[in-house]
This record gives structure tokens, sequence and C-alpha cells, in this order.
């Protein structure tokens, strides 16, 4: 089973958490595509744009963080935090 967590913070306080679950026998890189795809409809949020430091980010601590540069429109948070909690 693979899992992912999402947070939204702000001002160091979490607002708002989910945990998506892909139990499918896709790629890893799959997996992660269609949790933050599922993540940002759930929290009603444009997808992020992979920059090098948020992919660098994540390939070394499978944890990363979208901010206001990640984002083409206006969020009204600090960052979006991802972390794979769980991997088949």
């Amino acid at each position: 089973m693979f899992r992912l967590w999402a947070r939204i913070f702000q001002d160091n306080h979490m607002l708002k958490d989910t945990c998506i679950a892909d139990g499918s026998e896709d790629t890893r890189t799959h997996k992660v595509f269609r949790a933050l795809e599922e993540v940002c409809c759930q929290f009603d949020l444009g997808k992020p744009i992979w920059l090098d430091k948020t992919a660098a980010d994540f390939k070394r601590h499978r944890k990363t963080r979208f901010t206001q540069d990640n984002f083409i429109e206006e969020i009204e948070f600090d960052y979006l935090e991802i972390q794979v909690i769980e991997e088949d």
C-alpha cells in the first residue's frame, strides 16, 4: 500500500490535512502524481508546479513543500507539504 500525507500550513499551524492511499500496481511516480491531484481536488487548489528544488527535496527526503512559487494562482496559506508515509 502506498500512502501520501498532505498538509496545509499557515504561520506554522496546520490548517488541513489528508491522507491518500493507493493500492494499485502502478509506478511510484504515477502514484505520487495521482495522490497530489487528489489532494488538490480535496483542498480546492490548482496543481502546483514541480520546481527543481521541490523535486530534489522529494527524492532526498520523501517529503517536500509547495510554496507560492509553485502555484500560478494566489494561495491563502504559507505552504502545502506532502510526505510519503508508506510504500509497497
